[in-house]
């Protein structure tokens, strides 16, 4: 797993174990629903940090809180 794939299924997770959809979490957090459609559908989006603020503020969670999971443990690295 890389970190694109953590981070969607991550969102997917969170959006699951607090009953909402994609959708909604959108409105939630400011983020128009084709950026966090892009983010989770087609996975071709890098979501920056500053996007996943966001998804954190609408899912009331901390960022830290988002990464504590065992999602992001042992993911494959990246080279840009």
């Amino acid at each position: 797993m890389n970190i694109k794939e953590a981070v969607r299924q991550r969102i997917l997770d969170l959006c699951e174990a607090n009953n909402i959809t994609v959708n909604r979490l959108a409105l939630e957090c400011g983020l128009t629903q084709s950026t966090l459609n892009s983010i989770i559908n087609t996975g071709s989006s890098n979501p920056t940090l500053g996007t996943i603020a966001k998804i954190c503020a609408g899912l009331k969670i901390t960022v830290r809180d988002f990464f504590d999971d065992a999602l992001f443990e042992g993911i494959e690295q990246e080279i840009v």
